[in-house]
């Protein structure tokens, strides 16, 4: 019996041990073949290996792939391992993932043919250290995103870059649980992106020389809609002047050059402790969906806004009224003394007459002496009564921060 017994248990541990498959490390080097032996790697790679790309200059004529769950993909450093996709042929991203939990670790991605790298429909993604970049600077050709993750959970984004793309560097859209920290945006036109999405922290992240540097937007027509819960703090946003170079019909080529943070549509939204300050047009725009829509379900306005503990400097100094009709509006309004926070006060009829309900209201907290402006949509259509409000006190009360962003950053 007991002989029987250590057979067994012999038999079982076989059993077990055959039913794991253990994670490898493949090295690839540039080569003539690189692309080949990298997208093979990726197709026959099991959960828990890891394809390192040494350093070195790889150029392909197509689009890479991943959907193989748990995979990382690394590099020797976003400098050293170059993904270059100028002479791109076939695909519509550099880079493309669509399986659970994958990391993309220290290499960068040059020159794709459309978005850089496009993550879709995933649970558990991980860019660190990773620059995308179109090396010919700001052009409405260059692809659209850079890091691109849409319809995903659990998304994390850390030191990386993201340079030239002609819609946004740094996406995130109808996603959720998202956290984009300690990366560097600059001319984009959009710097960084949380767009039609819940739960996000955006923070200790550098925007310049963009269009516009952070953007907070919920757009109709999207199956995810409602973008809540986003906290943007402890950033810089700065110097935000490029001027727009989105290609024609884009919503971010309505922009103005010179911008520092809009929040547009969304909800619950908590602006603290950044640095924004030189921005040609406006500091920080707080502003409603401009464009009819036939989506019922589409709520336009933005709605329980906070702002507080932020640091100015001068903005408005060359207001985009060229080409950004809201720069032009702003500046004609404000009889060219540009806010830094600006609020286009517009609200559905009912509450135009009866007043929002408190728990939909902007707060403002403590903004050292940041100036302030607003509508109001009553006096608007009104002749000859002045609209404009600059009451920085009418907007001050106790501010509710939102609760932090948490997951599982080792996914």
């Amino acid at each position: 019996m007991i002989k029987y017994l250590k057979q067994y248990r012999f038999f079982l541990c076989l059993i077990l041990i055959s039913s794991f498959s253990f994670s490898e490390t493949i090295v690839i080097k540039p080569s003539e073949d690189s692309y080949t032996e990298i997208q093979e790697a990726l197709i026959f790679a099991n959960s828990g290996d890891i394809i390192h790309l040494s350093e070195g200059l790889y150029e392909f004529e197509d689009s890479l792939s991943i959907d193989v769950d748990g995979v990382t993909l690394q590099g020797d450093g976003m400098k050293k391992t170059i993904l270059s996709f100028k002479e791109q042929q076939s695909g519509a991203q550099g880079l493309s993932v669509t399986s659970d939990n994958v990391r993309l670790i220290d290499f960068a991605v040059e020159d794709a043919k459309g978005d850089a790298i496009k993550v879709k429909g995933v649970n558990g993604i991980s860019f660190i250290r990773i620059r995308t970049e179109w090396t010919n600077g700001p052009d409405e050709s260059n692809g659209a995103y850079g890091l691109y993750p849409v319809e995903s959970k659990n998304v994390l984004i850390d030191s990386c870059v993201a340079i030239g793309a002609s819609d946004a560097g740094i996406y995130v859209g109808q996603s959720e649980n998202i956290i984009v920290k300690n990366s560097r945006a600059e001319f984009n036109v959009a710097g960084i992106e949380i767009e039609n999405s819940y739960y996000a922290d955006v923070f200790d992240n550098h925007a310049e020389n963009n269009t516009g540097g952070i953007l907070v937007f919920d757009l109709p027509d999207i199956p995810q809609q409602g973008g809540h819960h986003v906290r943007v703090f402890r950033n810089k946003s700065i110097n935000n002047n490029t001027d727009n170079f989105a290609p024609e019909g884009n919503i971010v080529g309505e922009v103005p050059r010179g911008t520092g943070i809009v929040i547009q549509a969304s909800s619950n939204v908590e602006i603290f402790d950044n640095d924004i300050g030189g921005n040609d047009t406006i500091n920080i725009a707080i502003v409603t969906y401009p464009y009819e829509t036939e989506d019922e379900n589409y709520n336009p306005h933005p709605r329980a806004i906070q702002i507080h503990n932020n640091r100015f400097a001068k903005s408005g100094n060359n207001p985009d009224i060229e080409t950004g009709d809201l720069a032009k509006f702003l500046y004609e309004i404000s009889n060219q003394n540009m806010p830094d926070i600006f609020w286009d006060g517009i609200v559905p009829f009912k509450q135009m007459v009866f007043g929002q309900p408190e728990s939909e209201k902007i707060i403002l907290g403590d903004n050292g002496s940041a100036s302030f402006l607003t509508i109001n949509p009553i006096k608007y259509m009104l002749p000859f009564i002045d609209p404009v409000e600059r009451d920085y006190e009418k907007y001050k009360a106790k501010i509710t921060p939102l609760s932090p962003v948490v997951f599982d950053e080792s996914i």
